[in-house]
């Protein structure tokens, strides 16, 4: 009924606010203090702001503690354990050197687009490389990264490096940027993304049509569209094919064959890596399918359509899956659970290395900031 609806609504809006409420802005760093156990899982990360980054984008992180380079009781060195609690604050809080812990922006009203303006002297981005070349300096290096599409962060080794083989060298370096939700068929349950997500052009698709070999990477996706957006943001992508019997997007690469196969349960494409950005994948709404996990909370509402708009207008959203009343279990049902993945530049591993400076893109820094 009408009513009931209303009532529904009203009960999500007021358990967000009880959330925010209950969670006040904490952006100051707590020095040499450790926030031990309640980890959630741990990322690499060259220093406390970029893990509080981390943190805040991740869906349920609530609070960190960080292990910087003067760390000295083991090699622990640039882990960024992402910790949460019921309360929302650690249950512990131990005095310990080599570490900082803090807290999510995630009730601050954050940039979801930070800028990472801040070069580290001495330390590896190890592992992500997709392009090498020769620069004067770590300087041409991040002018390069930024300028490139499909650069997050960079390492540059300086001519003092001891292998002679990669003095001079600029390492452009590559992370997702756009959402990657699990996916799977699920009877009365329908899943799409933010309105807000525009990541991707139009390219080429191939219906009925396999592409074979060529694979670099097998990822989740909901559609062929998705699968495009994947393999358009990825610099090594040069085609896809998308399975619709598993939700299987294969990202491929070759740059000198392109052979075509008829198969009436794949479509393939090209991605399009130089045009207008369109985001028109992003508003359809996928049914019977289920994006699990990354939940950030659930409120309930009265369709999927609300659950859509309600996950476009949350500034940390970036897709859902909307749980209809026909589902089998009834306390599940009217659930719109919001969700997001971590889309900010993140490096596989952080590591001590004597001339090496690394760096991040600084497209999202507006004008170049200067370099301390």
């Amino acid at each position: 009924s009408e009513k009931m609806g209303i009532y529904l609504i009203l009960l999500g809006l007021l358990s967000i606010c009880s959330l925010s409420l209950s969670q006040d802005c904490k952006t100051q760093h707590e020095v040499d203090v450790d926030f031990p156990g309640t980890d959630i899982t741990s990322v690499y990360s060259p220093d406390a702001d970029h893990c509080q980054q981390l943190c805040t984008q991740h869906p349920s992180c609530l609070f960190f503690t960080f292990i910087r380079g003067n760390w000295t009781r083991d090699n622990r060195h640039f882990y960024c354990y992402l910790k949460s609690t019921t309360t929302g604050e650690p249950r512990v809080r131990t005095p310990l050197l080599g570490v900082t812990s803090g807290y999510s922006l995630k009730p601050c009203s954050p940039d979801l687009k930070p800028c990472l303006s801040q070069v580290y002297q001495n330390v590896d981005f190890f592992g992500a490389d997709y392009r090498t070349f020769f620069t004067a300096d770590y300087e041409e290096c991040q002018r390069a990264c930024t300028q490139d599409s499909g650069c997050q962060f960079f390492t540059f080794t300086n001519e003092d490096i001891q292998m002679e083989s990669i003095r001079f060298k600029c390492h452009l370096k590559f992370s997702w940027t756009i959402p990657r939700p699990s996916v799977k068929s699920l009877r009365n349950v329908v899943s799409g993304f933010s309105l807000k997500i525009q990541m991707v052009c139009q390219g080429k698709l191939f219906p009925r049509t396999d592409i074979p070999g060529g694979d670099i990477m097998m990822l989740p996706a909901a559609s062929p569209q998705h699968c495009q957006a994947l393999c358009s943001a990825h610099p090594l992508c040069t085609f896809f094919s998308f399975v619709r019997n598993g939700f299987s997007c294969q990202l491929k690469r070759d740059e000198t064959y392109l052979v075509i196969r008829y198969n009436d349960g794949i479509t393939s494409g090209l991605p399009a890596h130089f045009c207008q950005l369109d985001n028109n994948w992003v508003k359809v709404a996928h049914e019977n399918v289920d994006f699990g996990g990354s939940d950030i909370r659930y409120v309930l509402l009265d369709d999927a359509d609300t659950c859509q708009r309600t996950c476009t207008e949350d500034a940390l959203c970036q897709f859902y899956s909307y749980v209809t009343a026909q589902f089998t279990d009834p306390a599940y049902r009217r659930r719109c659970y919001l969700k997001r993945s971590i889309t900010m530049p993140a490096p596989p591993k952080v590591a001590k290395l004597t001339n090496a400076v690394s760096g991040f893109t600084l497209r999202n820094c507006g004008s170049t900031p200067s370099h301390v």
